[in-house]
């Protein structure tokens, strides 16, 4: 079964993890999961810090 990878450094949806581990999130079952990969964090990152309201990883209140 093909797994999708996004790749971090590049932006772009990888099949069957094609770059070094530390660049990548996923494994993903669909290429459309992959291609939100980001927004699935930044809706993590707020989940775990209610403060961080536009989920970039900063404190709204720093």
């Amino acid at each position: 079964m093909t797994q999708y990878w996004y790749n971090v450094r590049t932006h772009k949806v990888e099949e069957d993890a094609l770059s070094d581990w530390t660049q990548l999130l996923g494994p993903y079952e669909t290429r459309e999961e992959a291609e939100r990969a980001l927004e699935k964090v930044r809706e993590r990152n707020r989940s775990w810090d209610p403060d961080d309201a536009n989920g970039d990883g900063w404190s709204d209140k720093d």
